[in-house]
Order: C-alpha cells, then sequence, then structure tokens
C-alpha cells in the first residue's frame, strides 16, 4: 500500500510539474525577443518536449499501478526507469536552466529528484 501511495503522490506531482512547463510556453519564447521564426519552432519545440515528456513519466507509472498493480517486476520496471529518466533531466537542468535567474528552473531539479526518488521507493516497498 505504501509503495502505491509513493506512486500516485509522485505520478500527481510530475503531470502537474509538466502541465506547468507547457502553459507559458509562448510567453518564454516571445520572451526571447526577435529572433527567427527557426529559433522560435526550435524553442518552443523544446518546452513542448520537456512538459509532455514530464506528463508522461507521471502518466506512466500511474496508469501502470492502475491496470497492473504496484508490485512486481514489470512494476518495479517502469518506476526505476522512470525515476531514473527524471533523475537525468534533473542532471540537464541543473547544468542548464536552473544556472539561470528564474526562479522555476531553479526548483526544477529539485522537483524532478523527488519524484524520482518517490518513484524508487515505490519499487522497493
Amino acid at each position: 500500500m505504501l509503495n502505491e501511495t509513493l506512486i500516485y503522490i509522485g505520478s500527481a506531482i510530475i503531470i502537474a510539474w509538466g502541465i506547468v512547463h507547457l502553459i507559458p510556453t509562448g510567453a518564454i519564447v516571445k520572451g526571447f525577443g526577435d529572433i527567427s521564426g527557426d529559433s522560435k519552432k526550435i524553442l518552443t519545440m523544446g518546452l513542448l518536449a520537456e512538459g509532455f515528456t514530464l506528463i508522461f513519466l507521471g502518466v506512466l507509472p500511474l496508469v501502470f499501478t492502475i491496470l497492473s498493480g504496484p508490485q512486481g517486476k514489470p512494476a518495479d520496471i517502469v518506476y526505476v526507469a522512470c525515476g531514473a529518466m527524471l533523475l537525468l533531466m534533473a542532471v540537464i537542468t541543473t547544468l542548464t536552466g536552473a544556472r539561470t535567474a528564474e526562479i522555476p528552473y531553479k526548483i526544477c531539479p529539485l522537483v524532478k529528484t523527488a519524484v524520482a526518488v518517490l518513484f524508487i521507493l515505490g519499487s522497493v516497498y
């Protein structure tokens, strides 16, 4: 039961964080000022890809847990794989966006790491 709760909490947090990433996409792109159309498209693509990836990394363990249960080797693989991907994304964000003055980018690695820990603990308990 504890592992299921950890997965549900982690999934809810990272799905919400992913949605929060998607909302300001237009404003962020506009904030870069007069850049080329291609640069705007690439920037938009990157922002949307991160947001949807975070949502996917929350939906996958959530749906897996609901449909197959929270225990067993397949569940553990899903939880650890999603946790590992979130840790990788946390490292990337730490080396890039978190080095800016923007507060949401500074806390992003913490959110990703916290959810990764919840997922990995969910595979243990």
